[in-house]
């Protein structure tokens, strides 16, 4: 009955290990998959990130959250974290401030303020202005929303890759317990074979 039950418990231990050696591939390909993709589509958008005097306008620190990445290609989650955050948002609130909002205004506060003006106001010089920082906090929003998503992306990516190591290893273990067991399985049936057999019981 120990046999039995020890045999039972390894081969549902080799049987889990299975299960975590496929899903620690699975895993890993989902990390690979995600990594290149983000390579790939940030890549594509062939931004530099900024270095020497683009950095000298900024608060100090945004310029400190940029200068690991400064003059590098924009090709990896935290750059494009840092460049949402730290560079597009500080000049979208910077060009959006006002002495009312010295924080700066965002996209909905400036395009509610233009959709208020009667068509004589928007053909004007100030509301040709608002219209102008209208479009401009569009774009930006555009653009940080898929840097975010980008980076947003690449964490998942670096978290299933996390995952596929601890699987393997998860597996490993199992594995060596599946040996053990087995080893123990079969010293019990020895020492079964010999209280049968009225034989001193068998220690290896």
């Amino acid at each position: 009955m120990r046999s039995a039950f020890d045999k039972f418990i390894s081969w549902t231990g080799l049987l889990m290990a299975v299960v975590l050696l496929v899903a620690g591939g699975l895993l890993w390909w989902a990390h690979s998959f995600i990594g290149n993709q983000v390579d790939e589509q940030l890549t594509m958008q062939g931004i530099t990130m900024p270095e020497g005097d683009a950095l000298a306008g900024l608060p100090q620190a945004d310029a400190d959250a940029l200068k690991p990445y400064a003059g590098s290609a924009l090709d990896t989650g935290p750059e494009a974290k840092a460049f949402a955050n730290h560079y597009i948002l500080v000049h979208m609130n910077e060009a959006s401030k006002t002495d009312a909002a010295p924080d700066g205004r965002t996209y909905e506060e400036v395009s509610g303020e233009f959709i208020t003006m009667t068509p004589e106001q928007q053909a004007s010089e100030e509301g040709q202005a608002l219209a102008g920082l209208r479009q401009t906090l569009f774009m930006g929003n555009t653009l940080r929303g898929l840097l975010l998503y980008g980076y947003a992306f690449a964490t998942i990516g670096t978290i299933a890759g996390i995952a596929a190591i601890v699987s393997w290893v998860g597996a490993v273990l199992l594995l060596a317990l599946w040996g053990l067991g087995l080893r123990h399985a079969r010293r019990a049936e020895k020492e079964a074979t010999a209280e049968v057999t009225g034989a001193a019981p068998l220690t290896a």
